[in-house]
């Protein structure tokens, strides 16, 4: 375990994660124990994955597989269309129908049932498990109000779709002081109401898409730093969208452990 990891599950405040974290240790020396190749397991298989709006850059970037003649494009594994681009007449949608990558695309609140039917039969009518994801960004307000809907109606049509939550995106504001940010409640509170959604209907919570750094700015208000809107100036550093520092990461990712802890023992 990293020692920044070690640092975040020795904080007093963060008691609750100890016997996981233990869990976490005593499996790895286990696993050394029993011969395991561990440098292995520090390993891992890195996938590129961007929003496809560029599309003079993703139209060329894409090749034509020799093997099989299928479309990939080969800027990135895994493309999404963002919620202001996936009109089903709108070229974005046209030009990643035709390829062959897993792609996603991102609803907001004010998606309708018929609308994700409708792009379901756009970008995968053959209902292929593995092509389409749903990407929900909505609001921590709105989650538990908007997502079941959307997620009754593509069960009861077939649909193959994975759901994963942007809890980032939906909870974006300005600051008084004029800094870009995101509160950290808000946040976990919209991938509690994504678990929450998907465990009172039977279905899979896919995943979840975070912006985190490993360095400790101050971008996303609140986690166990309390970082408030005075110091947001200290050390915001992004040039783009504001990120979870790494205590605020690791909260995140011990919160999603428990849920999925609860869901397995439930």
């Amino acid at each position: 375990m990293h020692e920044w990891n070690r640092g975040f599950v020795g904080n007093t405040a963060k008691a609750r994660y100890e016997v996981m974290a233990r869990d976490i240790d005593k499996a790895m020396k286990f696993m050394a124990a029993c011969g395991a190749d561990f440098e292995a397991l520090r390993g891992v298989e890195f996938y590129a994955s961007h929003e496809a709006l560029l599309l003079e850059y993703e139209r060329a970037l894409t090749r034509i597989d020799s093997r099989t003649g299928d479309p990939y494009d080969v800027s990135s594994h895994f493309l999404w269309i963002g919620e202001r681009t996936r009109r089903l007449d709108g070229a974005h949608v046209d030009l990643l129908s035709r390829v062959r990558n897993p792609i996603g695309v991102k609803l907001g609140p004010s998606t309708e049932p018929d609308d994700v039917l409708a792009l379901i039969d756009r970008l995968d009518p053959d209902r292929e498990p593995g092509r389409l994801t749903f990407i929900t960004r909505m609001g921590a307000p709105r989650i538990r109000e908007a997502l079941p809907r959307l997620v009754e109606t593509v069960d009861r049509a077939g649909g193959q779709v994975l759901w994963i939550c942007d809890p980032m995106h939906g909870n974006g504001f300005e600051s008084p002081t004029g800094y870009k940010t995101r509160n950290f409640d808000d946040i976990v509170d919209e991938v509690r109401g994504f678990f929450e959604v998907h465990a009172a209907l039977g279905t899979v919570p896919g995943g979840v898409h975070l912006e985190p750094t490993g360095d400790d700015v101050t971008e996303c208000l609140g986690g166990f730093e309390q970082i408030d809107e005075a110091a947001l100036a200290t050390r915001y550093e992004s040039v783009c969208d504001p990120r979870l520092n790494h205590q605020q990461s690791l909260e995140v990712a011990f919160l999603v452990a428990e849920m999925l802890a609860a869901r397995a023992a439930s």
